[in-house]
């Protein structure tokens, strides 16, 4: 198989851009929701951070509820504009990986791919996520849309997990009803009546008493969701990338000034022999470093004139990493080549 479906999912994606704001919160109960008042009636919780949900808050959950579960908990308003903003950074830079892209909300999306090795995809896409916006996400594979979102689960935190015909009954036959994506309390206590508890039990349940009781048209879905069947196609308006990136963790930390020159050489030159096969022209240039300790900066730098010279769009990159105090040292390096779009044309000057 070679059409493969993934589902990226932003991991506690509205905490995270909280914690990237108060980072003296990290690893500490965070609770998103309101004017971030645990005791304005009517607001219920948007998103908790891991250490939250582990006393049971929950995205839904009436923030007074929230409070008297978790009381240590730090409770901070909802931000729209700053999620957007973030959420839009992600997914424009999962649009320049060039497959097609359907976005569902803030946190999560589908990317089609005819590629040999998903993994190695999901793996790219999860280190590009973090590197460029410090966020981290979770990657479920899969050759069909519900398959691959149950999958992205198995997969969190963080984390990247493939299920398909092979292993999917093996893990979801004796798990409940609900934990099929599409199948909610009402038609889980539905089916609980009709003696069909388990994702086994419903994907084994005749056709024709599924849709007896449920319509042929929701009677066959939640059948082929148990078989672990589902939509796929992954719908996207045409996209033309803005960049092309590439970035590489260490398996342990650089010192070397030398060895960190050839890394970044080494991912220009990767990087802009895709764009040589698209035919496009670089414009800009940008390298990333993280050290051991977390920091990340990012520098960039427009080039002279827009072209795809290896040499010189090297030189560049060089530069920029000199301009790094590197007496830390470095756990990741990237690379990202920012590319000049159909629209762009030089603009007449106004008169004075």
């Amino acid at each position: 198989m070679s059409h493969w479906i993934l589902h990226v999912d932003l991991d506690q994606f509205l905490a995270s851009v909280e914690l990237q704001r108060h980072p003296e919160l990290v690893g500490l109960p965070v609770i998103v929701g309101g004017s971030g008042d645990p005791t304005e009636p009517r607001k219920v919780v948007t998103c908790a951070s891991y250490q939250a949900r582990e006393f049971g808050v929950h995205a839904g959950m009436p923030l007074r509820v929230a409070a008297r579960k978790c009381p240590d908990a730090t409770f901070l308003p909802s931000d729209s504009p700053a999620y957007d903003a973030a959420s839009e950074r992600v997914m424009g830079l999962l649009r320049d990986l060039g497959h097609p892209l359907e976005v569902w909300g803030w946190d999560e999306a589908y990317l089609g791919a005819d590629v040999p090795d998903p993994v190695e995809l999901a793996e790219r896409i999860r280190i590009l996520v973090a590197a460029e916006t410090g966020l981290s996400c979770s990657v479920g594979i899969s050759d069909n849309k519900q398959r691959a979102k149950v999958a992205t689960g198995f997969g969190k935190p963080a984390g990247i997990f493939v299920l398909t015909a092979d292993n999917w009954m093996t893990l979801m036959g004796d798990r409940s009803v609900d934990a099929l994506w599409g199948v909610g309390p009402r038609t889980a206590k539905k089916l609980a009546a009709m003696g069909i508890h388990t994702v086994a039990d419903l994907a084994g349940t005749d056709a024709t008493t599924l849709t007896a009781a449920f319509g042929p048209s929701t009677g066959l879905g939640i059948l082929l969701l148990a078989k672990g069947g589902g939509d796929t196609e992954v719908s996207a308006q045409p996209w033309v990338p803005r960049s092309r990136s590439h970035v590489v963790t260490f398996p342990h930390d650089l010192t070397d000034v030398d060895e960190m020159s050839r890394a970044v050489t080494d991912l220009t030159a990767r990087t802009l022999d895709e764009i040589v096969g698209e035919g496009r022209i670089v414009t800009r240039v940008s390298v990333t470093v993280r050290t051991s300790t977390f920091y990340t900066r990012t520098k960039i730098r427009k080039l002279a004139e827009p072209g795809i010279d290896l040499d010189t769009i090297t030189a560049q990159a060089l530069a920029l990493l000199g301009e790094f105090d590197l007496d830390r040292p470095v756990r990741l390096l990237g690379v990202r080549l920012e590319l000049q779009m159909p629209d762009d044309s030089p603009k007449e000057s106004a008169p004075c």
